[in-house]
């Protein structure tokens, strides 16, 4: 083996999404994939997770992954520390204003259903009446009283409409009240209201800082709108084959799909370029 020392890996930073993007459909990560980013940080550079999901959402992937780095959580509202299992930072939304938000859609479409997820390590996802929630193994707790909704601190609410699809929704919420709310779609059946300027790129940026890294030295992937604004913080943005069409028109780059191990493609061609 040659040991003539070639170009170094370009990205001090790869931040990945999670649904879509690192996870397969069935919810694991490819052994290619996992060896192809465990290259990549034998190389020099960290791998960070940045997820929509809130913490209790995440720390089983994390877990699974042996992962013990920082993870970026809730669309940015945490960052988290998963070999010491804390949060080291939390945003969470105003709740008065949240629902003076709320208040405005419904009576512009008519009633909304509800869930949110709450501030916390432990915070439980609460789902109200007529809310679909998607098959699988992540917890949740249902409510019947509207108050209890608002009855502790929340990183974000979701929305669902029985008339509007995802991107409707997204759009016309954000009409309404995106002067008070941030509005993303991040999913099949997920549109959500944050803090007003909260997005991945806010949590991502502080999580660099700590790690001593630049948006320059950060290559993103991703699979939705809501990493849009990542990718725009990024130096590169690669969307995967399976994207949303709003992501995949401000990629730099379109790799394969999650399903075919996307992430591991453009890693072993960076790599590869490295020796």
């Amino acid at each position: 083996m040659s040991t003539a020392v070639g170009r170094a890996f370009p990205y001090k930073l790869v931040a990945t999404d999670l649904d879509g993007t690192l996870l397969r459909s069935d919810g694991t990560v490819s052994p290619r994939t996992r060896e192809a980013l465990a290259a990549a940080t034998a190389s020099g550079a960290a791998h960070i997770v940045v997820t929509g999901r809130a913490v209790p959402w995440t720390r089983h992937i994390l877990d699974d992954l042996g992962y013990e780095g920082l993870a970026v959580c809730g669309q940015g509202a945490q960052v988290y520390h998963a070999g010491e299992h804390r949060l080291l930072t939390s945003v969470t939304l105003d709740r008065q204003l949240a629902g003076l938000a709320l208040s405005k859609v419904e009576a512009e479409i008519g009633p909304l259903a509800l869930a949110a997820s709450r501030d916390g390590i432990d915070g439980e996802v609460l789902v109200g009446p007529g809310y679909q929630v998607q098959e699988g193994p992540l917890p949740v707790r249902h409510f019947e009283d509207p108050a209890e909704l608002w009855s502790a601190p929340l990183n974000k609410v979701y929305v669902q409409h029985p008339g509007y699809d995802d991107d409707a929704l997204a759009q016309i919420t954000r009409q309404v009240v995106g002067n008070l709310v941030g509005v993303v779609m991040a999913g099949p059946g997920v549109v959500e209201l944050l803090p007003l300027g909260l997005s991945k790129a806010t949590g991502l940026s502080l999580a660099a800082r700590r790690l001593g890294c630049k948006a320059a030295d950060t290559i993103a992937f991703g699979d939705m709108p809501n990493d849009i604004p990542m990718f725009g913080w990024a130096e590169h943005g690669v969307a995967m084959a399976n994207a949303h069409d709003e992501l995949k028109a401000v990629a730099h780059e379109i790799t394969a799909s999650n399903d075919d191990d996307g992430i591991a493609v453009v890693l072993e061609q960076l790599l590869q370029g490295a020796r």
